[in-house]
């Protein structure tokens, strides 16, 4: 089994400093990777969860209340995480995630979970959870009740959008409300709403303040569940040090680029939504939030596409300026109009 430092209070933790300027990042190792099941090798059962360290002392972590894990997650410098690897997540580590999610009740002393995205093995591992006593009343035996429930979505891009993933849990057209207000005043069914991404969520349980801030740069803290695709020699998801050189990242996890490093064109660091990075960038670029918002791009959902000279450019773009005209329409008019006129540019029309 892992070793886990969750929220324990472990003695050797407390002479971990933060990280200096001078240090290199990346190459993490085994026994510090949160997620430990992520291509589904291991049982994502309760009786495999348990053995990977999961649900381990939740019981003390419930008990020390909101107010010290809102404390431990504000020291580890968390910030929220993307998507595109949650399914992953769901499908081999669905313990891990349904512990996170009683772990993040907790802080804001919710009464219930909701996840939106039908997963056969998330809703197993809710059923189990259930039955062990590890959620529902009182649990873990804290004297806390916590509901989770699972609710299937149509697979509008949409939904991603907070609010619209709000109307369509209520039963209604996924679109976005205006705001304000905002979901932390009138949420799902007018209630305070916390709406949260499942790897934000997931670490939850495991994050020790100290420990998770001494990964990454200042304020980039933490690892990171990169997802590698596009022409490289073996696309994949894996989980890193946040603050790893993006080369260094596809080299080491992808096999490099499809005809060599001197073949990569461009790449899109953080999903098709952030803007593309030029080779010469690539080059150096740090793979976190500030470093990628400094070259004008972002980390978005860490979702790193790569492009060797074989692709057309313009037509890739046009491709994805398609996608979110169809996904967006008649969402939001100011928008619509402003995409419309990106879209023409890129077309040359």
């Amino acid at each position: 089994t892992r070793f886990r430092p969750v929220f324990k209070g472990i003695a050797n933790f407390a002479t971990v400093q933060n990280p200096t300027e001078g240090r290199t990042y990346g190459n993490l190792k085994d026994e510090d990777r949160i997620f430990t099941n992520l291509y589904s090798r291991h049982d994502f059962r309760l009786k495999g969860a348990l053995k990977r360290g999961d649900w381990y002392k939740t019981k003390e972590i419930l008990l020390k209340g909101h107010e010290w894990i809102l404390q431990e997650v504000k020291t580890s410098g968390l910030r929220g995480r993307g998507t595109c690897k949650d399914r992953e997540i769901m499908r081999g580590d669905p313990h891990k995630l349904v512990e996170g999610c009683l772990v993040a009740g907790r802080a804001m002393n919710a009464s219930a979970g909701e996840f939106y995205n039908e997963a056969s093995n998330l809703q197993e591992a809710i059923n189990e959870a259930y039955a062990a006593g590890l959620i529902g009343k009182n649990a873990c035996g804290s004297g806390y009740d916590f509901d989770i429930y699972i609710h299937r979505g149509a697979g509008a891009y949409i939904c991603g959008e907070e609010t619209a993933l709000i109307e369509s849990l209520e039963g209604k057209q996924g679109k976005p409300r205006l705001k304000p207000p905002f979901p932390a005043d009138i949420g799902l069914f007018g209630c305070p709403t916390t709406v949260a991404n499942v790897e934000t969520v997931a670490v939850a349980p495991t994050i020790c303040g100290s420990w998770f801030a001494r990964f990454g740069r200042e304020k980039n803290s933490g690892t990171k569940l990169f997802c590698i695709s596009g022409h490289v020699n073996n696309p994949c998801t894996v989980e890193e040090e946040m603050s790893i050189p993006l080369k260094e990242l596809i080299e080491r996890h992808c096999g490099g680029v499809r005809g060599g490093w001197d073949n990569l064109l461009a790449i899109i660091p953080g999903g098709s939504s952030v803007p593309v990075i030029p080779k010469h960038i690539c080059d150096d670029v740090l793979m976190d939030f500030d470093a990628l918002r400094d070259v004008k791009s972002g980390l978005g959902t860490a979702a790193v596409i790569v492009m060797d000279k074989s692709t057309d450019i313009v037509q890739a773009i046009s491709r994805l300026s398609d996608f979110y005209k169809h996904e967006r329409y008649e969402m939001a008019y100011g928008y619509d109009v402003a995409f419309s006129k990106g879209l023409c540019s890129s077309k040359g029309d």
